[in-house]
């Protein structure tokens, strides 16, 4: 049975009041979520007794108000990038609000209101807290009103559930995410490169120095980027290798094979699982998306202070972006992000904590 309580977290810039959900679960696992941004704010076990947060981030909704990392945020419009800001829908072209890139030629995320820094409303569902926004037409350069809907649900064998539910009254598009970075050791721990990581996928898409895939997509066997067997994140992580040297490490899409996650979660692929041998725990990861990105924190240690008043260093957490392939648009062969007008859109992510 999860309990549920709703406290102030923090007050937004025109004085709307900023909400923080926790789920306690029977087994004392806890997880916060925040009406600004649907964002994920913890997910703490007891481990021998004491809590351990495996979630990065901030003390207060102010502190997520300043965050430029994407903290535990839901992503979107288009989660990751697209080139030049560049859009087609049934033949129409649209530009996006150019965001990122070496010369803010490129879109990322939605834009600067993308759904990360929207407040959000709340309903209590069964076992977790629903959460409601909606992208205006036009918001980001993107067409159509798009009413979204997150739930965060957490069970009794210590799974964080992720479903999604998004329609539009025009054609647009629409691939949402979940942006937390996670640490085994913990929040306020070192990096992340002691973690093993072994990622459901024969195959990732290229990727160029701005993080746009080029439309191939290559096997992993033979390169760094094989995880098909588990290895340690920081096994080959500098390797003379121009993805991870262009990246700064790993920040790629898997696209994943497709393999049954366990029961009760056969409805789900597998992604990835991630294992820390010294907090003796694993974060496996399981989707009804067709790619992951894997990204290893490159560029945080901007001596930005999160949980703790301490500083996240570079490559102190890592993601699991469940997805559609980043820059979909600019690549026809890719499967595309297109949602029609008036069809409901859905996908679910599993995070399941377990111990080694």
């Amino acid at each position: 049975m999860t309990e549920l309580k709703m406290e102030p977290f923090g007050t937004m810039p025109g004085g709307d009041r900023i909400d923080l959900y926790t789920l306690t679960n029977g087994r004392g696992t806890r997880v916060a979520v925040t009406t600004y941004g649907a964002r994920l704010v913890k997910f703490e076990r007891l481990v021998k007794g004491t809590p351990l947060d495996i979630v990065l981030g901030y003390e207060t909704g102010e502190d997520y108000i300043a965050d430029t990392a994407c903290m535990g945020a839901i992503v979107g419009r288009h989660a990751n990038r697209i080139a030049g800001g560049r859009i087609a829908i049934a033949g129409r072209p649209y530009q996006l609000e150019l965001n990122t890139g070496s010369k803010r030629q490129n879109h990322i995320h939605g834009g600067s209101k993308g759904l990360h820094y929207h407040l959000w409303s709340a309903a209590i569902v069964e076992s977790g807290v629903e959460l409601t926004t909606i992208s205006p037409d036009g918001e980001g350069g993107y067409p159509g009103n798009l009413e979204v809907k997150v739930t965060y649900r957490l069970t009794d064998d210590d799974a964080l559930i992720i479903s999604y539910r998004a329609v539009s009254d025009a054609d647009t598009i629409c691939n949402l995410t979940n942006h937390t970075y996670f640490n085994l050791d913990g929040a306020t721990a070192g990096s992340v490169l002691d973690h093993t990581a072994e990622i459901y996928a024969d195959e990732f898409t290229w990727a160029d120095a701005e993080s746009l895939p080029d439309g191939r997509i290559l096997t992993v066997f033979g390169t760094p980027m094989d995880f098909t067997e588990p290895h340690r994140i920081g096994e080959r992580i500098d390797a003379d290798y121009d993805q991870l040297q262009m990246a700064g490490g790993y920040d790629h899409n898997w696209v994943l094979r497709g393999d049954s996650a366990p029961a009760p979660y056969t409805h789900l692929k597998k992604a990835a699982r991630i294992t820390s041998a010294a907090a003796r725990l694993s974060l496996s990861c399981y989707t009804t998306q067709i790619g992951m990105q894997f990204y290893t924190g490159n560029f945080l240690g901007d001596g930005t202070p999160g949980k703790g008043g301490i500083c996240a260093p570079r490559r102190g957490g890592f993601c699991l972006e469940t997805q559609y392939f980043p820059n979909a648009p600019a690549h026809p062969s890719f499967p595309q992000p297109i949602l029609q007008k008036g069809r409901i859109w859905t996908a679910e992510t599993v995070y399941l904590l377990e111990d080694l």
